[in-house]
C-alpha cells in the first residue's frame, strides 16, 4: 500500500455512477415491486452500501477507510429501460474514497442483475465511472458534464 501517514486528514467525498439496461418488462417488474426475490432497489441500495464498506477486502492494496456517509440513489430511465445507480461516499481521512464509491456502484448494479437474472439474462451493466472527487492535496475534480 502507498504510505499516506504524512498526509493531512481532510474531508473527502467521491461520487460515482453506472447503469444497467434491461428489457422493458424487467424494468416494470422492478418498479411494480413484484420481483420474486423482493424489493430489488431496496436490496440493491443496502448491497451498494455494504459493498463500499468491504472495498479494502476486494481491491488489493486499497486502504481500509472509516466511512462517515454512503448514499446510493437509483434513477429510472424508462425510455431506455435502464436504471442508473449514483453513489456518494464520504470520509475524514488521509486518502480518497473513489474506490469505495466505484465498488458500491458495481455491487448495487450486480445485485439488480442477480435479483432479475431469472427473467432477463441479457441485462447489460456499463458506464461505471467516477463523477466527482473532493478533498486532499488535489482539491476538487469533476467529470465534464457530471
Amino acid at each position: 500500500m502507498v504510505d499516506v501517514g504524512a498526509k493531512d486528514e481532510t474531508r473527502r467525498i467521491a461520487r460515482a455512477a453506472g447503469n444497467i439496461r434491461m428489457q422493458p418488462e424487467t424494468l416494470q417488474l422492478i418498479l411494480s415491486g413484484s420481483a420474486k426475490k423482493g424489493d430489488v432497489l431496496g436490496i440493491a441500495r443496502i448491497a451498494a452500501i455494504q459493498g463500499s464498506k468491504r472495498t479494502s477486502e476486494l481491491i488489493p492494496l486499497c486502504h481500509p477507510l472509516a466511512l462517515t456517509r454512503v448514499a446510493a440513489e437509483f434513477n429510472i430511465d424508462q425510455a431506455n429501460s435502464a436504471i442508473e445507480c449514483v453513489v456518494t461516499a464520504e470520509t475524514l481521512g488521509r486518502t480518497g474514497v473513489e474506490m469505495e464509491a466505484l465498488t458500491a456502484v458495481s455491487v448495487g448494479l450486480l445485485t439488480i442483475y442477480d435479483m432479475c437474472k431469472a427473467v432477463d439474462r441479457g441485462m447489460e451493466i456499463g458506464a461505471i465511472r467516477l463523477l466527482e472527487k473532493q478533498g486532499g492535496k488535489s482539491g476538487r475534480w469533476m467529470r465534464a458534464g457530471a
